[in-house]
């Protein structure tokens, strides 16, 4: 679930500092609009996210041009629907920046719409703010990146290290993981982390694989893994295999335990 308020003070925090930095030296007429653009997925996988990202940025819009604008001058949000496609996103970026002519790009919502408009931005040495990357900038080192991910610094191992650790604090110490990710960017960056972290713990792997990211029946999956009679399931995706399938009693009379980092 999101929380719209915590949601909303980091977006606004965000926004503020990214375009003071991106139009701090370039010249600038007082009546003219600051145009910040973006693509956000308002249809498809990822648009519940899109939606209460798109309400925050609009909450923040509105807040901001009440009193007086940002560094004086009107905010307007210039955005189009990605379709939660990540090959939508270098035509709509290139688009906002050649044709809108927009003054600051932020990024998309979330892993998997950010890594394809790095590209774009970088070429043109601009700065951008992202929402929810994990792991997008670990490749690119681009210095003119920052993200908006309560993460810590290794993003890619957040979201799998705190519950393996305290999976192997259960009695008896679990043996066994299986790991299960989408077949998109994001999940595939948990899913690598995940594996660091496993080393990293010493549990042994029975069943790692990848899925399509359009699939919609997850049975296959949930029975291959109960083939291998994992003690830990670990999944990477934007959609989450029910848990409940994880939650039964192993041969070793130990509690199964599920995890989905979405």
């Amino acid at each position: 679930m999101f929380d719209r308020r915590r949601l909303t003070r980091a977006l606004v925090a965000g926004l503020a500092v990214a375009a003071v930095a991106a139009l701090a030296s370039a010249p600038a007429y007082a009546a003219d609009p600051i145009k910040i653009g973006f693509s956000m997925p308002l249809t498809g996988g990822l648009s519940g996210g899109g939606k209460s990202v798109i309400l925050a940025f609009e909450l923040w819009k509105e807040d901001v041009n009440a009193k007086g604008g940002l560094i004086g001058r009107p905010v307007e949000l210039v955005y189009y629907d990605d379709q939660s496609q990540p090959a939508q996103v270098p035509g709509i970026y290139s688009k906002l920046l050649d044709v809108d002519k927009v003054d600051l790009v932020v990024s998309s919502y979330a892993t998997n719409q950010i890594a394809p408009a790095m590209p774009i931005v970088m070429q043109r040495n601009l700065v951008f703010m992202a929402l929810f990357g994990t792991g997008v900038n670990d490749m690119f080192n681009y210095d003119k990146y920052f993200q908006i991910l309560p993460n810590g610094k290794e993003t890619r191992l957040a979201p799998s290290l705190g519950f393996l650790e305290t999976a192997m604090t259960m009695n008896p110490k679990p043996q066994t993981i299986a790991l299960v990710a989408a077949d998109a960017e994001y999940a595939q960056t948990v899913i690598a982390g995940a594996r660091e972290s496993v080393k990293r713990l010493g549990l042994k792997v029975v069943y790692d694989r990848s899925y399509p990211p359009t699939s919609v029946d997850y049975t296959p999956i949930v029975r291959a893994i109960q083939a291998t009679n994992p003690d830990v399931v670990f999944v990477a995706s934007y959609r989450r295999i029910r848990s409940g399938s994880c939650a039964r009693r192993t041969r070793s009379a130990s509690s199964r335990r599920c995890s989905a980092a979405a």
